[in-house]
């Protein structure tokens, strides 16, 4: 086992809110990084405030994306906070913030700024139009990402109203590429030397997971629209409903159709001409739907899921969230964990995907207090005494 996790030794100041911005930085803390998440004196990130909240008070929202990370309030509003903050980044290698664009500089702390404290800085911004082009200054939240990129366009049944995606996809994508782009611009800044300012856009990562959406449309001329829970390319790879309840099932090749087939005991659709090939069972679909459908409803679940996994063809039961916190597979991995809260043990979170051979796999699960580390900080990195935090604690700048 090794003995420092894969980002041990880099240090990223967080000036981020709610969730695009702490789901970024926390993936850095699931990986090793010191995150000092910088929060306004007395008030903090606004979702401390959302629900659920557990017994303590304190948020399950804001536990669920910023655990492993410190707080330290600095109002950056104020001439002293901002120099306070200016001194920090001398000491730090990444900044990230999910200000609208600009507002960085109103504070007195734009890249420019920041690259005068440390040449080698890495600033990361995270928007939902991105800091360059006609929108960059608009308002957006994850829905509204969603909704420009295409993404509810393509979700619903089909003939429905679109949908929005069960989880905040706008939002999420974007933190995951932010980390990509930090990693990305942490080896530029080894290599060559140089300061990296990364521009991530909420908008730009939809568009970007479009997948085959835009390639259908351009070949064929043809708008995309919802399927439910079907593939556009690939048949049968679907929900299905058997007659106490539903599940997935899918065939990518032909030979997990002739498994699939045999499985659920038609094999007479094997040498069907409608559904030879994956072509014909796409171009045939509904006709090949109202089959399987039909056959399913006859039989429970189980016997189908039993029957299909014996025959190696990918299926699933559609697990609900308590379903999901009780997979013995997932507490293996130790995807299922219950967070560190002084005083309550009854908050389940999810681990960390990012697995590196050799490296712990579980992650810091306690969210700091609003400024539990602003002494700490500013003392063991700045050098600040007992008197100075005192005065800029009465000042409220701390």
């Amino acid at each position: 086992m090794l003995e420092k996790k894969p980002l041990a030794g880099i240090r990223a100041l967080d000036l981020t809110r709610v969730l695009a911005g702490p789901f970024c930085t926390m993936n850095l803390a699931d990986l090793g990084a010191e995150v000092i998440k910088i929060e306004v004196p007395g008030r903090g990130d606004d979702s401390r405030g959302y629900a659920p909240t557990m017994p303590t008070g304190d948020s399950g929202y804001f536990y669920s994306v910023n655990r492993g990370k410190k707080s330290v309030t600095i109002d950056l509003r104020t001439p002293d906070g901002a120099s306070i903050f200016l001194k920090l980044v001398a000491e730090c290698d990444v900044v990230v913030e999910n200000f609208s664009p600009a507002t960085m500089d109103r504070f007195g702390v734009g890249f420019e700024e920041l690259q005068r404290a440390n040449p080698k800085i890495v600033l990361c911004s995270i928007s939902g139009f991105g800091q360059t082009g006609p929108m960059a200054a608009e308002p957006a939240y994850d829905i509204v990402a969603q909704a420009l990129g295409g993404t509810m366009s393509i979700t619903g049944e089909v003939g429905g109203a679109p949908l929005r995606c069960g989880v905040s996809i706008g939002d999420l994508s974007a933190a995951l590429y932010a980390v990509s782009g930090i990693l990305a611009a942490l080896r530029v800044r080894d290599r060559d030397g140089v300061a990296q300012h990364v521009d991530i856009a909420m908008l730009d990562c939809q568009v970007a997971m479009l997948e085959d959406a835009l390639a259908r449309f351009s070949v064929t001329r043809k708008i995309p629209e919802p399927l439910g829970t079907r593939h556009p390319s690939i048949t049968p790879f679907q929900q299905f409903k058997a007659s106490d309840g539903h599940f997935v099932a899918g065939a990518g090749n032909e030979g997990i159709w002739l498994r699939f087939c045999d499985a659920i005991g038609r094999p007479e659709l094997k040498d069907d001409a409608r559904f030879k090939l994956n072509t014909d069972r796409t171009a045939n679909h509904p006709a090949l739907e109202q089959i399987l459908m039909s056959h399913f409803l006859e039989k429970p679940r189980a016997h189908w899921l039993e029957r299909l996994n014996v025959a190696a063809v990918p299926c699933a039961p559609i697990n609900n969230v308590e379903e999901v916190t009780q997979n013995p597979h997932l507490h293996e991995r130790n995807m299922i964990l219950h967070a560190e809260v002084p005083g309550y043990d009854g908050l389940i979170v999810p681990g960390s995907p990012l697995k590196l051979a050799g490296s712990p796999t579980i992650p810091d699960t306690r969210a700091p207090k609003l400024g539990e580390h602003t002494d700490e900080v500013l003392s063991r990195l700045l050098g600040y005494d007992t008197k100075q935090l005192a005065e800029l604690r009465q000042r409220r700048i701390i």
